[in-house]
């Protein structure tokens, strides 16, 4: 177990003139693709890596191109407007809803970098004249390509459908989410499951109750060990699969459960996922008869987490720095809502 260090880029975002394509593209519509663009486009999506564009352009125009070069599908949320490239990598982050730290930056221009780097100093700013050394560098190659790596950007595109419905939706939050036919399965994790676990410890920050990451290695002793559970929870509704979402790491001492880590995609947050798994290790807690705690160690983006410890009746027992330890009494738990269907397998607990 150890706290995250190495960052890894989740998104790159693209200039286009001089950058992905020679020349400009409003002064000579016959721009040409530069030498292995395609290959590192398709090999950073085939990484898990998602990818968009920040370009001072006309926005159908620059989309047409796209499109005939055979990459418009690449990109997601892409600006092409007159707006400041921080002002859209920004807007870029906020739609993809990932921390600016992990967001990479290429372009041509030294000027455009600039203003990136001086209004968000935590962007990686990548020359476009370095684009053949991207996919050597080290933020650019996660430990393991899974099966949510390789379909990352298919996942995120039925997010952008599920966001349109849902924009248009008239009625009240849980008839929307009633209408997506949700199916949430918590299981123990199997060994095939361990590389994706490791990738959601590396990746999740916001929806993670301690910013600790496991490895392979670690979390694979922990599924053989007698004195943990470790859970895996899925997702699915009319629209496909979240994929893999959640994980829960349970040390069971002395009749005591303790919650060591939780926590969920951020492509989740708004669909009750967290309420669901503390309260299902509640009732499973109660129907053992062991008490309940959880650890929480706050971080400057977790602070979610605290609060959906706090409104599932979790109480603060030890508090230090930022290290809180919290008991449930298990009393008074919720159903769960019809919105969901809830799968367990027998042998979960």
């Amino acid at each position: 177990m150890t706290k995250k260090t190495d960052q890894k880029i989740k998104c790159v975002v693209w200039d286009l003139d001089q950058t992905i394509w020679k020349g400009i593209l409003l002064e000579d519509d016959a721009v040409v693709l530069k030498q292995d663009i395609e290959n590192i486009i398709k090999k950073l999506d085939e990484r898990g890596i998602l990818q968009s564009i920040s370009s001072k352009n006309e926005y159908n125009l620059a989309m047409d191109k796209l499109k005939e070069f055979g990459l418009s599908q690449y990109f997601l949320y892409p600006q092409i407007n007159w707006n400041s490239k921080s002002y859209s990598i920004e807007k870029i982050q906020k739609s993809i809803n990932i921390g600016i730290d992990t967001i990479a930056f290429i372009d041509d221009q030294q000027f455009e970098r600039e203003e990136v780097k001086h209004s968000l100093p935590d962007v990686l700013c990548i020359d476009a004249a370095d684009i053949d050394k991207i996919l050597d560098m080290p933020e650019m190659n996660p430990r393991f390509i899974t099966g949510e790596s390789a379909i990352r950007r298919q996942l995120y595109m039925s997010d952008i459908q599920r966001q349109k419905v849902e924009e248009k939706f008239v009625g009240p939050q849980e008839d929307f989410l009633a209408s997506l036919n949700m199916v949430l399965t918590i299981a123990p994790a199997k060994e095939e499951d361990l590389k994706r676990a490791e990738e959601l410890t590396m990746r999740t920050h916001q929806l993670n109750t301690t910013g600790y990451t496991y490895s392979y290695d670690e979390l694979y002793s922990i599924s053989k060990s007698d004195d943990h559970i470790l859970l895996v929870a899925s997702l699915d509704d009319n629209y496909g699969t979240y994929g893999k979402i959640g994980l829960v790491l349970i040390q069971t001492i002395n009749n005591i459960w303790n919650i060591k880590l939780l926590l969920m995609s951020c492509r989740v947050m708004s669909r009750g996922v967290g309420s669901i798994m503390i309260n299902y290790i509640r009732k499973e807690a109660q129907k053992k008869k062991v008490k309940l705690h959880a650890e929480m160690i706050s971080t400057d983006r977790n602070r979610m987490m605290y609060m959906t410890y706090k409104f599932a009746g979790f109480k603060e027992i030890e508090q230090s720095d930022k290290f809180t330890l919290f008991e449930n009494d298990t009393a008074n738990i919720p159903d769960y809502p019809d919105y969901v269907k809830l799968i367990i397998p027998e042998s979960s607990l």
